[in-house]
């Protein structure tokens, strides 16, 4: 079986970009570099991993794609660009030049306007991911889901993986107008779903059954050859060991056939991203 684990990060706080990253987070408020995941990616079998960005600067982009040089582990790189800037198509380009680079992720959802993803002078910038063959990684919350659509629309030859669910409010056990919206977006598009970041949504005490729901709806609505699985580690130790995430995909993934636990553990990551 292949394993990819297609969302994880890391970061250095002495580098001073992660705005959201405060003492109050207290389980993640340390640096976590490679040789912290390794053992992790080890004892679980997993040969690759997707770095995706944690803070919105270019110069987190580079710091990403240098650890992927001298990290064998790290299959790709999910940065950040300025979509905003008119010079956005140049520095695209320029970053997809790196054999790391697979894809780009804007925090959309840090983003106080809801509509900023169908602002037109954004278009050139999200032309440029499309010319130079990255992948849109959307970081939605459950709101921008009509709008996702509509971007979606708009670039129909753009490959995108949603982040984390679109993040369910799972700690509310609230489904009804996540589920619909994220029926229409698998039905309408081809976009991947990444299987990721549902533990923080939930409540402290979470189990199996509270995130089951969720899960199996996105097994119904987008299928197990679009969605991908990923640890959103060290974000994860916020809820949750990475070894009780991996427990709890098995307990979620149960039902499926070997083949179709391939494609969701590691093939589709490859698929989504590019990688051979």
């Amino acid at each position: 079986m292949t394993r990819i684990d297609a969302h994880q990060h890391f970061w250095d706080l002495e580098r001073g970009d992660y705005g959201w990253l405060t003492p109050d987070l207290k389980p993640i408020y340390r640096n976590f570099l490679s040789n912290d995941l390794a053992p992790h990616l080890s004892e679980h079998g997993i040969t690759g991993t997707i770095l995706v960005q944690a803070a919105p600067t270019l110069a987190e982009t580079r710091f990403m794609l240098k650890i992927a040089e001298n990290t064998p582990s790290v299959k790709g790189v999910v940065g950040w660009v300025d979509f905003e800037r008119p010079d956005a198509p140049e520095t695209i380009a320029e970053l997809a030049s790196h054999p790391a680079m697979v894809g780009l992720r804007p925090m959309i959802q840090d983003i106080a306007d809801d509509d900023w993803m169908l602002r037109d002078d954004l278009t050139p910038a999200f032309e440029a991911l499309i010319d130079n063959l990255l992948t849109f990684d959307a970081l939605t919350l459950p709101q921008h889901l009509d709008n996702l659509v509509t971007l979606i629309g708009r670039h129909p030859d753009m490959c995108v993986v949603i982040d984390h669910g679109s993040k369910p409010l799972i700690r509310e056990g609230r489904i009804d107008a996540w589920a619909a919206d994220m029926a229409i977006l698998a039905k309408d598009s081809n976009a991947f779903c990444k299987l990721s970041g549902l533990v923080t949504e939930a409540r402290a005490d979470w189990t199996v059954d509270h995130l089951r729901p969720y899960v199996d709806h996105l097994l119904a609505t987008f299928g197990p050859n679009r969605l991908i699985w990923g640890s959103d580690w060290p974000v994860c130790l916020l809820a949750s060991s990475y070894e009780r995430w991996v427990e709890t995909t098995e307990l979620l993934l149960d039902e499926l056939s070997a083949e179709e636990k391939n494609a969701v553990l590691g093939l589709n990551a490859l698929r989504a991203y590019g990688l051979s």
